[in-house]
């Protein structure tokens, strides 16, 4: 009951919070909270003023600005959800799908070191959808150096992998191409994610993929937002 009240808290909080400093909330906000991770994903989020950007295929100026606005952002949410729940947030990764007027924010728990060298908690599939993970890393820079995940509930599917980063992407974060490396591969491993075979894998419908990188750390999370079947 505890979680559940925690997640609700956080999601009026961050639809709030994304109103008041984007001019326009999303219409929903879902939470996910399962240890070491928890997910901020919300719907039905397009500025006026970015659809109009959208619809001139400058889908890459409204990403980059969101970048920098949800990067300031960032410290004032981390700091919020220790107040309100004691949860730690040692880091955040976030993503875009603006087709999809969708997003999401991936918060990494403080104890996600006392988890070193462990395995998360296994779920059915777990092996295959990694496969598919290390082919499109793969095809997209190189096999990662360890991949894991971990399934926060029946709608959400958290994917870490390690070590991807290739020489010349090194290089070109060094020289201060960071934003730019990252909006470009987000959108060359997003095109290859929605390719592979995760929806016959997990036997439900995948409604949303997102990305995001620490360059510095050399790690990497996708997210999945997958529709559960109903019987």
């Amino acid at each position: 009951m505890e979680r559940k009240s925690n997640e609700a808290e956080i999601a009026s909080y961050v639809g709030k919070l994304l109103r008041d400093n984007f001019g326009k909330g999303p219409s929903s906000v879902y939470v996910s909270i399962q240890e070491p991770y928890m997910t901020i994903y919300f719907r039905d989020f397009l500025a006026p003023m970015e659809r109009v950007l959208v619809d001139q295929k400058e889908d890459m100026r409204v990403e980059e600005t969101r970048d920098l606005l949800i990067q300031g952002l960032l410290p004032e949410i981390k700091a919020s959800i220790r107040v309100m729940t004691g949860i730690e947030i040692q880091s955040f990764y976030h993503d875009w799908s603006l087709q999809n007027r969708s997003g999401v924010i991936v918060g990494v728990m403080n104890n996600i070191n006392e988890m070193e060298g462990k395995a998360l908690p296994e779920y059915d599939k777990k092996e295959r959808v990694h496969e598919e993970i290390i082919r499109v890393s793969m095809l997209a820079e190189k096999a990662p150096e360890k991949v894991d995940s971990c399934m926060l509930n029946d709608r959400t599917l958290v994917v870490l992998r390690d070590g991807i980063l290739v020489r010349i992407e090194k290089e070109l974060i060094r020289d201060g191409f960071e934003e730019q490396l990252k909006l470009s591969k987000r959108r060359l491993e997003k095109s290859l994610l929605h390719d592979q075979q995760f929806e016959s894998i997990l036997s439900t419908k995948v409604e949303d993929i997102f990305v995001d990188w620490d360059f510095n750390l050399d790690k990497s999370y996708i997210t999945l937002i997958l529709k559960p079947n109903r019987y």
